[in-house]
This record gives C-alpha cells, sequence and structure tokens, in this order.
C-alpha cells in the first residue's frame, strides 16, 4: 500500500469510549424517553402523540380517525421510532384499567384488562378525549416554547400547557438507564383541592396536603392496605403501597360460603391472576375452594371462588391475599424531571413544580393576549382616525395613482403608521355606514378595557393566582368523580380484621351448636303478636337456642355449659343471612363432646389494665350458684380455651353477665319468682372457684331460667313465660334482699302461661327478638308493652301453633333503617289480654 493511502488512526482508550458513549445514551433515555416531565407529567412519546392528533384535527367533538393514520402521522412528523411504540402508547391511553382518566378516546379493540392485545391499527378508531384537549388548551398562544423535530423541519412543544395536573392524576412508570420511576395515579377532586390549599398557602405541610389528597386513587379500585406507605410515598417520594381487591362473602341457599371479587389491584392481569389460583388450588397450596369463575360482563368485574362445604370465607380469603395478586404492592417512586433534570419528589414538590409551570402559561398567554390586544386596538384607532376625516382619506385614495402612493399619503397626512394605513386600505366600503362606525367604537374602547385588565393581570401575582384556581376549579368540576380505591387505615400490623368494617351483628346459635352472625337490618320490626318471620333454617329436631349481638371487631368471650372460656373476634364467625343456619361451632372452637355454649359477652378491649380491672363478669348456674370474677382473669385469649367456673357435677352454666361492680342483680326462676340483691353481696373470686348460693330453689323441678345486671336507672324488668306471654314491671316492684333468698312473684303462673321461660333488663328504646322453638322469629318493641304489676299475668306477645314454645328472648337497640313498623294503634289491649296479630313475613 503506498504511503498516501494510510488513513490517520487515532489510538482511544476503549474504556473512555464506551463510558462516554454510554453516557450520552444513558442521558438521551433519561431525558428523551423513559421520565415524564414534572410540569405535564408526559414522556416525549405521549407528548408527541396528543399533540401530533391535535395537528391531525382529532379532537374530542370531531369524528375518529383510523389509528393507522394517527401513528403514520406522529411516526412521519415528531417521532422518528417503531410504529408499535406510537400505537402502544396511544392505546394504553385509551384503556380506561391503565389510566385514571384517559386522554385517549378508542373506538374498536383496545385490549383488556386479561392482558388480551389491542387490534392492529388498521382496525382501529381512536380520536381525543375533552379532558385531553384540556392538556392542549392555549398551546397556540406562545404558552409553551417549540423545538425542531428529528429532522428539522417542523417544530414541536417541549411541553404541553397542561391546565390538568397529568403527572398527579395519572402517574406515570418508565424505567431509565440507572434510575426508574413508578408513579401512582391520585382522584382529580382531591389533587385540584390539595393544589388550591397550596397556592392559598405556600407554606402548607405534606401532612395539611394530605387532609386534601387522601391517598392513590387507582383505575381499578380496590382497597388500600395500610396507610404508613402512602404517609411515605407522600413524604419523601418513595414508599411502598399495599393494594388489595375488593371481596365479599355471600352464603349460598346450600349453606356454602363464596367469595365475589369485584375489583382487582392496579396493574394486575386478571386471567393471569385466576390461573394462578386455580394451580395453587390444585397443589393444594390454598384450601378450601372447590371452584373458580370469571363472570365477568359488560356491567363489570365479578370473579367467583366457590368454597367447600365446611371451609370458613374469611379464613380462605386471608390465603388468598396472602398467597396470590389478590394483594400486592405499588411501589412508588416520584422521579420527574425539572428542568431537564431527573428528581425524586415529594407531595408538596410536584404541586409546587406544576403551579409554577401553570403560572407560567398564565403570564405568557396573558402577554401574547395583551400583544393581540394591542394590535387589534392599533388598527382600530387608525379606523376611527379615517373615520373623523372620511371625506379627505377617500379623495386621497381617488387621487392616488397606485396602493402604495395612497398608502404613503395617509401615513404622510394623517400620522398612521404603515399598518394603520394598509388596513384603511383593505377596508371594506361597508364599514363607512353609520352603523359600523359605532361598531368600531364600541369595539375600541371594550378592546381599552381587556388591555388594561390584562396589564393589571401581568402586574398583580394574586390574579394571575386567582385565574390558575378558577381554572382548576372549572376542571374540577367538569371531570371530578368519586375515589374508587378505598383507604384502610392499619399500621404496620396488617390483618384481616383491618378489612371488616366494624358493624353491628346479630350472632345466632342453635340448640346443636351451629353459629352463624347476620347483618341486623334483616330483621324487620313488628308489632306485637306478630306470628313473625323466619329466623333460622334449622333441622326439624333443631332449634336457635340464642341470640346475641355484637360489633364486628368486639371479642367474644364464649362460655360453655361445663364452664369453660374461649376467644373469638365476631367477625371470625361465619356470616350467614336470617335464613340460613350457621356452621357447627366445633370448627370455630375446641369445644367438648356433649358440651355447648351457655353464654357469649362482648368486650372491647382486653388490652387496657384499667379496663379489665374495673370489670367483672358475673356467672349464674341453673341451680342457682352465683360467681364473680374480674375481667383481668379472662384477659389473655388461648386458643384451647380455659376453665372459666368449676361447675359442681348435675349442675350447668346458665348465665353471664358483664359488669361495672355496681349493679344490682336479679335471678329468675322457673317457678316464676325472682330475687333481687346488689352485686357487692357477692365478692370477687378466682377464676377457677365454685362460686357461691345465689338463689334457693323450690321443689326438684325449679331451676333457674336467667339472671340481669341492672345498670340504667329507668330500666324495667321484663319477663316472659313458655307459652307466649309477658310483660314488664318497675324495677322498684322487686325488694332487694339478701342473696341467697327463695324471691319474690314476678308472673302469675298458669297453665295459660306455662312456666317463666326469660327475664330482661328493658327500656323504652329497646328491641325485643323472641324465638320459638320451630325457628320462628319476631322482633317488637318494648315501647310497645305496658308497665304491670309483678304479679299480673301479662300479655301474649307472639301467637304460638300448638305445641310450640317459646326457646329464649333477647333484647337489641332499635335500628331505623330497615324497619317495617306495624300500626301500633291496633296493638292497644287490656291486661292479660291476646293482642291482635301483625301479619306473617317470611
Amino acid at each position: 500500500m503506498a504511503d498516501g493511502d494510510k488513513e490517520t488512526i487515532i489510538p482511544i482508550n476503549i474504556e473512555d469510549e464506551m463510558r462516554g458513549a454510554y453516557i450520552d445514551y444513558s442521558m438521551s433515555v433519561i431525558i428523551s424517553r423513559a421520565l415524564p416531565d414534572v410540569r405535564d407529567g408526559l414522556k416525549p412519546v405521549h407528548r408527541r402523540v396528543l399533540y401530533g392528533m391535535l395537528d391531525l384535527g382529532v379532537n374530542w367533538n370531531k369524528p375518529y380517525k383510523k389509528s393507522a393514520r394517527i401513528v403514520g402521522e406522529v411516526l412521519g412528523k415528531y417521532h422518528p421510532h417503531g410504529d408499535s411504540s406510537v400505537y402502544d402508547t396511544m392505546v394504553r391511553m385509551a384503556q380506561e384499567w391503565s389510566l385514571r382518566y384517559p386522554l385517549v378516546d378508542g373506538q374498536g379493540n383496545f385490549g383488556s384488562i386479561d392482558g388480551d392485545s389491542p387490534a392492529a391499527m388498521r382496525y382501529t378508531e381512536a380520536r381525543l378525549k375533552r379532558i385531553a384537549d384540556e392538556m392542549l388548551a392555549d398551546i397556540n398562544k406562545d404558552t409553551v416554547d417549540y423545538q425542531f423535530n428529528f429532522d428539522d423541519s417542523l417544530k414541536e412543544p417541549t411541553v404541553l400547557p397542561g391546565k390538568l395536573p397529568c403527572l398527579l392524576v395519572n402517574g406515570s412508570s418508565g424505567i431509565a438507564v440507572g434510575m426508574a420511576t413508578n408513579m401512582a395515579p391520585h382522584n382529580l377532586t382531591e389533587v385540584v383541592n390539595g393544589t388550591i390549599a397550596y397556592i392559598d398557602n405556600n407554606d402548607i405541610t405534606i401532612d395539611e396536603l394530605t387532609q386534601h389528597i387522601t391517598a392513590p386513587d387507582f383505575p381499578t379500585g380496590g382497597t388500600i392496605y395500610g396507610y404508613t406507605g402512602v404517609k411515605s410515598a407522600f413524604e419523601t417520594g418513595r414508599g411502598r403501597v399495599v393494594l388489595r381487591a375488593k371481596a365479599d362473602i355471600e352464603v349460598l341457599k346450600s349453606g356454602r360460603e363464596q367469595i365475589i371479587v369485584t375489583e382487582i389491584p392496579y396493574q394486575v392481569n386478571k386471567a393471569s391472576m385466576i390461573e394462578k389460583t386455580a394451580a395453587l388450588v390444585n397443589e393444594k397450596k390454598i384450601e378450601g375452594i372447590s371452584d373458580i369463575r370469571d363472570e365477568s360482563d359488560r356491567s363489570g368485574m365479578r370473579i367467583v371462588y366457590e368454597l367447600k362445604k365446611d371451609a370458613i370465607g374469611n379464613v380462605v380469603l386471608n390465603n388468598l391475599y396472602k398467597y396470590t395478586q389478590l394483594q400486592s404492592s405499588f411501589g412508588v417512586n416520584n422521579v420527574a424531571l425539572v428542568k431537564g433534570r431527573p428528581y425524586t419528589l415529594n407531595l408538596k414538590d410536584l404541586i409546587k413544580n406544576y403551579v409554577d409551570h401553570r403560572h407560567e402559561v398564565v403570564i405568557r398567554r396573558t402577554q401574547y393576549e395583551l400583544n393581540e390586544a394591542e394590535k387589534r386596538a392599533h388598527i382600530l384607532e387608525g379606523y376611527l382616525i379615517a373615520l373623523d376625516n372620511l371625506d379627505e382619506v377617500i379623495n386621497l385614495i381617488r387621487s392616488s395613482r397606485d396602493p402604495e402612493i395612497a398608502k404613503a399619503g395617509l401615513m404622510e397626512n394623517f400620522g398612521l403608521s404603515e399598518i394603520q394605513a394598509k388596513a384603511i386600505l383593505e377596508m371594506r366600503l361597508q364599514r363607512l355606514t353609520g352603523l359600523e362606525r359605532d361598531k368600531i367604537k364600541k369595539e375600541y374602547e371594550e378592546i381599552m378595557e381587556l388591555i388594561a385588565k390584562l396589564k393589571e393581570i401581568l402586574e398583580k401575582e394574586e390574579l394571575r393566582m386567582g385565574i390558575i384556581k378558577d381554572e382548576l376549579i372549572e376542571i374540577r368540576d367538569r371531570y371530578g368523580d368519586e375515589r374508587r380505591t378505598d383507604i384502610v387505615h392499619s399500621a404496620e400490623d396488617f390483618t384481616t380484621e383491618d378489612m371488616i368494617p366494624n358493624e353491628e351483628m346479630l350472632i345466632t346459635v342453635s340448640h346443636q351448636g351451629y353459629i352463624k352472625r347476620t347483618h341486623l337490618s334483616e330483621y324487620r320490626t313488628q308489632g306485637r303478636g306478630g306470628v313473625g318471620s323466619r329466623g333460622a333454617g334449622s333441622k326439624e329436631d333443631d332449634f336457635t337456642e340464642y341470640l346475641f349481638t355484637g360489633m364486628t371487631h368486639n371479642y367474644l368471650l364464649i362460655f360453655t355449659e361445663f364452664g369453660k372460656v374461649f376467644w373469638k373476634k365476631v367477625w371470625e364467625l361465619p356470616e350467614g343471612s336470617k335464613t340460613s343456619k350457621g356452621r357447627p361451632v366445633q370448627n370455630l372452637i375446641n369445644i367438648e363432646p356433649g358440651d355447648k355454649i351457655r353464654a357469649i359477652i362482648n368486650v372491647e378491649d382486653l388490652k387496657d389494665e384499667d379496663y379489665v380491672n374495673n370489670h367483672f363478669v358475673v356467672m349464674c348456674t341453673e341451680s342457682g350458684t352465683i360467681k364473680k370474677t374480674s375481667l383481668e382473669a379472662y384477659s389473655r385469649p388461648r386458643t384451647n380455651g380455659i376453665n372459666a367456673i368449676t361447675i359442681n357435677e348435675g349442675d350447668r352454666l346458665l348465665e353471664v353477665k358483664f359488669t361495672n361492680g355496681d349493679n344490682h342483680i336479679i335471678i329468675g326462676k322457673k317457678s316464676g319468682k325472682v330475687v333481687h340483691f346488689h352485686e357487692s353481696d357477692v365478692r370477687s373470686m378466682g377464676r377457677t372457684a365454685a362460686g357461691v348460693r345465689g338463689v334457693t330453689l323450690e321443689g326438684d323441678d325449679d331451676r333457674v331460667v336467667g339472671m340481669v345486671c341492672v345498670a340504667r336507672e329507668d330500666a324495667n324488668l321484663l319477663v316472659v313465660s313458655e307459652k307466649g306471654y309477658g310483660k314488664r314491671s318497675p324495677i322498684e316492684d322487686y325488694r332487694i334482699t339478701k342473696r341467697g333468698g327463695k324471691g319474690v312473684k314476678t308472673i302469675n303462673i298458669t297453665e295459660k302461661t306455662g312456666n317463666l321461660v326469660s327475664i330482661k333488663e328493658v327500656i323504652d328504646t329497646d328491641d325485643l327478638m323472641i324465638i320459638n322453638k320451630s325457628g320462628i322469629t319476631i322482633r317488637i318493641s318494648v315501647e310497645n308493652l305496658r308497665v304491670m304489676g309483678r304479679a299480673t299475668q301479662g300479655v301474649k306477645l307472639i301467637r304460638l301453633q300448638e305445641g310450640d314454645e317459646i326457646s329464649s328472648v333477647e333484647k337489641i337497640e332499635q335500628i331505623a333503617e330497615d324497619e317495617e313498623l306495624m300500626d301500633s294503634s291496633e296493638n292497644e289491649n287490656n291486661e292479660g289480654g291476646e293482642a291482635p296479630t301483625s301479619e306473617t313475613t317470611e
């Protein structure tokens, strides 16, 4: 090779070259691809799609255009990359499960939450959503900077005016080089309220902002489980938000339960989730599920998990949350570009940067409108000069050889500018009529007012901030909606209880040990003497024996006939309708064969020392033994239960009451007598003690039927006999004696009334739930029962069928909702008489 053919070779260190090339590449990815701009919340590809669609004229009020046409426009003018990158971006902006507020209005198959691919771009059509117009509003008023496109043939905006706070409301995600972003969507109404609060007070704290912007709000709904991650994300820009599906447990007519899921966590593929769950069921990692069905349709999502016969819904649901994508986490990482550099931003930073951007947009828009107004005012001033000197102007124009001479003459003779002179020469003759002259004067006055107003806006920051607030309020009123994602404020410790609302439940226990909880609203109030409604489905030889009320978050202390106590939360009991029979109690607590539940008390808190040391559990046995023990002795729950009282042979635990140490105790006997004494007559004993005598029985057939602890001054004693007779009498009618006495008569026992079956302490605002052995339930108001003397027979409370008897009575507080009150005027009756009956409700 000749010397002249030698090429110049420059030795370069490969390490330096790779470092330089990789830094260039990484900066390109960070700035021009993966991270959103903090001002409009968009990456370049999103911005180009929206601007390209505006350029093409596919606004929300215009016809749809083929997606391929839009993609071609964006590719050819602004985004020189693969067509799939543009189409995929546009598709995502049209999916309501991907964006909280979609920006593109798609027509055709745009994919599904199951991960189905959208149809090819030649089959689908699209146009901008109306909310996207707000992102582009005023873009032609010099509100944003422009840059050349890839071949310098066109200009594209570097940012959109963004009347909508898009970064906060729609979020963003992207993986750059050495960094990533994952920003959660939020509710538009909340974001606007928070932004306005920031504008009103720039020193607002993040805690104060969270009063307005409570948490992320995902397009697929679900429940945010625990607030710690949300708080961290708001304060630092990084946090882990735990999301759970929305699930309800329903009971079928067969008694089986099923879990119905109506909302799943954000970015979870529904079909894939169901497939993986089925695999876990087959591998026996999740037990209790017999079938999984996807019943989703146009009206909404519905995934059904059918449970096996003995499975408990809450336990299965908890396992689904633990092992499947019914619970997932969203790792918030608020990285966005601020003046071209990536920063991790907290909630206040995001709002501040958005408000600063809008402030600049308002200034630039106002300046543009002022310039345009001043240009127009300048021309109108020329018109007015010409109209004031109309004859001279017309003569000058007529005598001029060409427009240039006429223009020069106008400028010289009347002191007009070139623009004014040109506008006069181009003015149509009809503008010389009197009416048109008036219009020009009026327009000039209006434009001078506008100029003054625009100048004032440019001078005063508070006016500009007022404009930003007004525009945000307009956006909120037009597009704002309710939150889709609920928030459960549990701290670090995630428990199933956090997902369960604290509601009042009716707990039913049957004679054979079936237990369930039911919403109180299922039971309607009837008039006294009604036949009742079907309260519990049961076998022929079974009947509902006990009714208890409790809040779902309360502890239940379950006392059995053999004197043991077990602990359960109300929400841990199986939920059922009023017609379902429930589940065997043996499935829930480790109860001995032959033992059965005798009493349940509700306890709000077992951890508060002051609470447990100043409250007592008073127990009464069927043979008349009474015992009082501090709640502290029962404040340490154990799975297998503990002994609560030592029961003598042939006896059984009958009643347990929760007291504060200063109650009156009344014990009722089958023979129709009660004994009344103060709680202080019974000293507090240890957990395993047998107790002391509370009442003396009369005859071998006599036994205790109930015990009440009177805590309210206006209370009456309600007594009910087995044949359906009952009444209420003043507590004062029963003289206070020492414990252990035989007692005084409380109801006149006859063959017609039957023996005493229940005693209760009641006031006017209480309701009664009366249930008999055939499973019929009636709910009546205590206020319908007249107060009578203690030795009378009473009135008939419930009409019984031949051979039927009352099983149990429970008092509950009145509920305003879902009541069907009968006309109580028909129920007035004489003492000892029978009340008219109401209709049976099934």
